[in-house]
């Protein structure tokens, strides 16, 4: 930013406000409306902040702007220099430092100041009262503590504030009594309530209950009446196996009449095989008979002959 003259002047400006980013390579100079808002805002906050502090310190030198407090100031500060470069035993050098410093003054000032004080209930304090007397003495001002109309102005307010302290002490304790027994109402509409929902509870938990055995009586039926359709089945079945055992009885009835059948006829094919075999037997002995007879036959013409 300082190699252009446009930008170094608003980088030396940047520096003086405590910004630092004048050294970077970013210039300024592309988008000029950003630099005219740092310089605008920063402006503003110098001015409005320099505003508040010179208001701050009137308000503040307005309350203290009377030469006694410059004076108990001034004598502080120098006090605070002198003690910063004292060695420890000058400090405790009572002939520099006494504890009371007398000052040249004027008595009719003196006398006002004291009145003005006494008026306002700053002049008795527990601090020099030696010297508050010789000074009433000497400047012939009649003082009373005792019949000191602030005083007991004073007196009269603080026993206000006591009276209405304890009034509202009183009313402390009675609202508390009051926040107590709304405590205690609370808790009862709360015990009203949660009785009332202990009830709706119990009434909840016999629902359920009832829920439950209804529910259970549900599958109670309906595992009934699956055992029924199982049973009715199961019925359906057995008079489909007893009608299967009929005619499976009938079946057997005719396959036992079939054996015998079959056995008779087995028996009768045996008997015709055996009557062949007789048959055929026989008719081998008759031709063996035949040829007997033949050859019987051929013997007689044999002897014959």
């Amino acid at each position: 930013m300082f190699i252009d003259i446009k930008t170094s002047l608003f980088a030396i400006y940047l520096f003086l406000a405590g910004d630092s980013s004048a050294l970077s390579n970013w210039s300024y100079a592309e988008n000029p409306s950003v630099a005219i808002l740092i310089v605008l805002f920063s402006l503003l906050i110098v001015v409005y902040l320099m505003n508040l502090l010179i208001g701050l310190l009137n308000i503040a030198i307005e309350e203290d702007n009377n030469r006694v407090s410059y004076l108990i100031q001034k004598a502080e500060i120098l006090a605070e220099i002198e003690l910063f470069y004292l060695l420890p035993h000058q400090r405790r050098w009572q002939t520099w430092f006494p504890e009371v410093i007398h000052y040249y003054a004027d008595a009719d000032k003196t006398r006002v100041e004291i009145e003005r004080l006494i008026e306002e209930g700053e002049w008795d304090n527990k601090e020099f009262i030696k010297i508050q007397e010789k000074l009433l003495e000497e400047l012939q001002i009649k003082h009373n503590p005792i019949d000191n109309k602030i005083v007991l102005e004073k007196l009269s307010a603080l026993e206000k504030l006591e009276t209405s302290y304890h009034e509202k002490l009183e009313k402390l304790d009675k609202l508390e009594t009051i926040e107590k027994s709304c405590e205690k109402l609370e808790k009862l509409d709360k015990l009203e309530t949660i009785e009332k929902s202990c009830e709706k509870l119990g009434k909840l938990d016999k629902l359920e209950t009832l829920e439950k055995f209804y529910y259970e009586k549900l599958e109670k039926l309906e595992k009934l009446e699956t055992l029924e359709k199982t049973y009715y089945e199961k019925l359906e079945k057995l008079e489909k196996l007893e009608t299967l055992e009929k005619s499976y009885c009938e079946k057997s009835e005719k396959s036992d009449k079939l054996e015998i059948l079959e056995k008779s006829h087995c028996e009768i094919l045996e008997k015709l095989n055996k009557l062949e075999t007789l048959e055929k037997s026989y008719c081998e002995k008759l031709d063996k008979l035949e040829k007997l007879n033949k050859i019987e036959k051929l013997l007689e013409e044999m002897h014959s002959k």
